[in-house]
């Protein structure tokens, strides 16, 4: 691994507006991919538009260089990682606009999926495609591999539903394919291109038996080669070079904006599981149950049955069974309508008890009951990845074969699983397509396992070809079967394909290496080494499921990144790279540690649990001074002191000029750091509220926590702040409640746990849970915070203290969200003390907390309460304000907020200003205010002054 190497292209001809970094942290962090490859760019082009791609193809052609693009990176098969340039699309390319009443969707190749679809989501409708990973799969990503998914198999993906693409070619050509005259544009600037695609078609037609043979391999899910179907499916040059780009792998043109035609959402949903003795009566039923028109077919085998057995949340239809050689089809019936859904469902059902099952058939509607027979689909993924040995990495393969074929094939990779010594080895995919996936855990840094794996592949191959099936279904070609494209369709095809290659890119500066390769060996090359590193990350599979929801990630780092960047180090070192050690460790501190918001988003959506920021903490920790955490541990031991004084110094400040506290605050930065001094600017409040006094009346029906930042931090405005107004709430509602003793000296531990001050937090637990616990009359009693974040931490600490305080899980701690949506409302209207008066509209941010917690609907339900409209930004997210990390870093809220603030600021124009704008805790209230300008409140502020008598 080499360090920062000199600039290596022409920034005259690359222009002002793309931005290029050599720094070994970045160009080491965008390596990384889902795959089992690893190359190290270069350097790293961020281009902002399509003249800025059409500028980096001249440079890198000047210069002799070749480039990758990559967006999502959630590719499986190498496709995006390069040991040249490396072209990031992700960072702009992000625009999104709906036509013709949701019917179009135009984008860049920079959102993801599920932007896409939350924003059709309102039309009731959806793109075609349906990755697994669209959480953080961008639409280039889609459209370069063709993707596919569940559902839509090959009626509904890119190839079926691009309505236009606007191209950038590898000459700097941009053409936009859904212009009334692109053909003649297309002409006039590649005549060669024009006349090349239609001289290379004709050859085709010559050749009817490869037209037939193309038509049998595209007649299943294909993404082996180029999609040669565009020339007979296809007579406009136009057309066919717009459907040759889409599985291309970026090896053909750069698509710089797709217009993709949507599909209906049919929202009336069935989901049931059918349970086989063998694979053989599984298979047996697949025609039948194709007929039926089911949406979904999933098949899970033997293997993937005893891994969902021990699944968490396993429905008992599974965890019943003895697994022998059982095999299960996961179906679903997808409706417009309920009376459409049930005539659907009934006759499904009545074929369904026809079968020879072994578990009896049903299907649900109930959310729960389906949510629990997904996640067992989508859990092995997780249980066997996350299980693997530390050092090894986990392969998700695909392929795909005709139906009647599927059994044969299953049957015969069992037995390769059992002849390589592949254990745990589980198979699973999209049955009604024959199209199935296999997970292999496979270590690269010893001879002995490369060895084995190519034994593998090399019968895989035969496997698969031999049942005259494709060796890629939905993961692109990539590196990993490149080599193998001419033993799947014969020299004519092959040589084709690379003719369409030359006629395109003639100097071959994208993705060499990708989709075709003569070099047989080339999949064994540039294998992605895993080296041991901490306890908290080494199950991380690279998928990069975390990146979208990072609020750090446009910034400086994501987690994937945090995690990869630690492998990386652990490799220098081993290698005895001490020059990139000591660069990537010394940018490593800000870049990964200091502006990382530890807030748990990436947990949600990690698919093996990983919340990268308790490693960040742990980090934190091991950097922390002894002399800095004893003085956090005197602070948790008089905390009620430590918050006034601050609460007096915000009150004080506020009355004093701005410009001299935030000088006096530089300058305490300037000495003492950026990740101690906290910024002072404007945009902070004055100082709070004293706690609330210990009480325990004996008809109490509640705890009442009321987090310290009330004490920290005042209202917005002429607000009482949430911990009055919850107060206010109760005694409104007739429900009387508890305060701990002490309250003001009690804390959620998250400024010690997230700071890495081990031994207050410790402290601090062992008085507030203690507290608690009386204050609850051992359990009894629920415990309400009127913060999310603090009612977030108090879980945390609860569930860290389990192991050491067994009896404390009769603990109930519920955030006040959902409290007063569940008990406080209802009794107001019974009470006739509700609201009379609802306010036109509202502005509410979900947190990080309240999605952790599950209370983010309790939250939108307040707001409903006292709101004719509601407004979420589709684009919310984690405002990174943190506790303090905001103040130490505000450059990173101002990132992580600057897509919401947008949606917002154009939403309140819209509306002519909002009535109000809230949030659930009074940190990222500061945050969003700070950064939209609006004054953020906690929601039950809002419910408190409406209910007012």
């Amino acid at each position: 691994m080499s360090t920062t190497l000199a600039h290596p292209l022409d920034t005259d001809m690359l222009g002002p507006d793309t931005t290029v970094t050599s720094r070994s942290i970045d160009r080491f962090a965008r390596a990384h991919d889902a795959s089992h490859y690893l190359l190290i760019p270069d350097a790293v082009l961020t281009p902002r538009d399509a003249a800025g791609v059409a500028r980096a193809f001249d440079a890198v052609r000047a210069a002799g260089r070749t480039l990758t693009f990559r967006s999502g990176g959630t590719s499986l098969s190498g496709q995006a990682v390069s040991g040249d340039i490396l072209v990031d699309t992700r960072s702009h390319f992000r625009g999104i606009q709906i036509e013709d009443d949701g019917r179009i969707a135009r984008v860049g190749p920079g959102v993801t999926v599920r932007q896409v679809n939350t924003r059709l989501g309102r039309y009731k409708r959806k793109i075609g495609p349906d990755p697994a990973s669209e959480i953080a799969c961008t639409i280039g990503g889609v459209i370069a591999n063709n993707s596919s998914g569940m559902a839509c198999g090959i009626t509904e993906n890119s190839y079926q539903t691009v309505e236009s693409l606007l191209l950038v070619l590898p000459s700097g050509t941009i053409l936009d394919t859904g212009a009334p005259d692109a053909l003649e544009q297309l002409q006039s600037a590649e005549p060669e291109i024009a006349s090349g695609l239609l001289a290379i078609r004709e050859r085709l037609l010559a050749a009817p038996d490869s037209v037939a043979f193309i038509r049998q391999q595209f007649s299943m899910k294909n993404t082996m080669g180029y999609g040669i179907n565009a020339l007979v499916d296809f007579d406009d040059p136009v057309r066919i070079l717009e459907h040759l780009v889409i599985g291309s792998e970026g090896t053909l043109a750069f698509v710089a904006e797709a217009r993709l035609r949507t599909i209906e959402i049919r929202p009336q949903i069935a989901t049931g599981l059918l349970v086989f003795a063998g694979l053989a009566d599984a298979m047996a039923a697949l025609p039948g149950l194709a007929e039926q028109g089911l949406a979904t077919i999933e098949l899970m085998d033997a293997a993937s049955l005893r891994v969902a057995q021990g699944l968490s949340d396993v429905p008992a239809s599974i965890a019943a069974i003895d697994v022998l050689d059982h095999a299960a089809l996961l179906v679903e019936v997808h409706s417009s309508s309920v009376d459409e859904l049930t005539s659907a469902s009934d006759s499904a059902l009545a074929h369904f008890n026809a079968l020879p099952l072994a578990v009896t058939a049903a299907l649900t509607t109930d959310a729960a009951e389906r949510a629990s027979l997904w996640s067992v689909r989508k859990g092995l993924y997780t249980a066997v990845a996350g299980a693997r040995p530390s050092g090894t990495t986990a392969l998700l393969e695909d392929i795909v074969v005709p139906v009647d074929r599927l059994l044969t094939t299953c049957e015969r990779l069992i037995v390769l699983f059992e002849k390589h010594d592949y254990e745990g080895s589980v198979i699973f995919g999209h049955a009604k397509d024959g199209n199935v996936h296999f997970l292999l855990n496979e270590r690269f840094d010893d001879d002995a396992s490369v060895a084995r794996y190519r034994r593998f592949t090399a019968d895989l191959v035969d496997l698969v070809l031999g049942q005259g099936g494709s060796l890629k279904a939905e993961h692109g070609t990539g590196r990993i079967m490149a080599p193998f494209v001419r033993r799947q369709y014969g020299d004519f095809l092959t040589d084709m394909m690379w003719d369409i290659k030359r006629l395109l890119d003639p100097a071959g500066i994208l993705n060499p290496g990708v989709v075709l390769s003569e070099d047989a060996d080339s999949y064994l090359y540039d294998l992605k080494r895993v080296p041991t590193v901490e306890s908290e990350v080494d199950r991380c599979v690279e998928c990069g499921y975390c990146e979208p929801t990072c609020p750090s990630k446009d910034i400086t780092l994501t987690p994937r990144q945090r995690i990869v960047l630690r492998r990386d180090m652990a490799w220098a070192e081993e290698q005895g790279d001490h020059e990139l050690l000591k660069e990537l460790r010394a940018d490593y501190d800000y870049d990964g540690v200091q502006t990382c918001a530890v807030d748990g988003m990436c947990a949600v959506a990690c698919p093996v649990d990983i919340n990268t920021g308790d490693l960040v903490r742990r980090l934190r920790a091991e950097e922390a001074s002894k002399v800095e955490d004893g003085l956090w541990d005197v602070a948790a031991k008089s905390w009620g002191a430590v918050t006034r004084i601050g609460g007096v110094a915000l009150t004080v400040a506020d009355a004093m000029p701005v410009p001299l506290v935030k000088g006096v605050t530089q300058l305490g930065r300037a000495v003492l750091g950026a990740d101690t001094m906290p910024l002072y600017d404007a945009g902070l409040p004055r100082g709070g509220s004293k706690a609330p006094a210990t009480s325990s009346p004996a008809d109490a029906q509640a705890v009442f926590f009321g987090a310290c930042i009330g004490t920290m931090f005042g209202p917005e405005d002429h607000g009482i702040g949430s911990r009055d107004a919850v107060q206010a709430l109760l005694d409104r509602a007739g429900i009387p409640f508890a305060i701990p003793d002490d309250t003001g000296g009690l804390c959620c531990g998250t400024p010690w746990k997230s700071k890495g001050h081990l031994t207050g937090y410790d402290r601090m637990t062992e008085r507030v849970l203690a507290s608690l616990w009386v204050a609850s009359r051992f359990g009894e009693l629920p415990v309400v915070c009127d913060a999310a974040s603090c009612t977030e931490g108090l879980h945390t600490m609860l569930e860290k203290s389990l192991e050491e305080y067994p009896e404390y899980a009769g603990l109930r701690i519920e955030d006040a969200t959902t409290y007063v949506a569940r008990e406080v409302l209802p009794r107001l209207t019974a009470l006739n003390r509700g609201v009379t008066k609802k306010i036109d509209s509202i502005a509410v941010h979900p947190t990080c907390s309240t999605t952790a917690l599950g209370a983010s609907g309790a939250l939108t339900a307040l707001a409903s309460a006292v709101a004719d409209e509601v407004y979420v930004p589709e684009g919310w997210g984690c405002c990174a304000f943190a506790g303090d990390r905001g103040m130490l870093h505000p450059e990173l809220t101002e990132s992580a907020t600057a897509v919401e603030s947008a949606e917002v600021a154009a939403a309140d124009a819209e509306r002519n200003g909002f009535d109000a704008f809230v949030s659930a805790n009074r940190t990222c209230e500061i945050g969003m205010s700070r950064a939209t300008g609006k004054p953020y409140r906690h929601v039950v502020e809002v419910l408190e002054e409406l209910t007012r008598p």
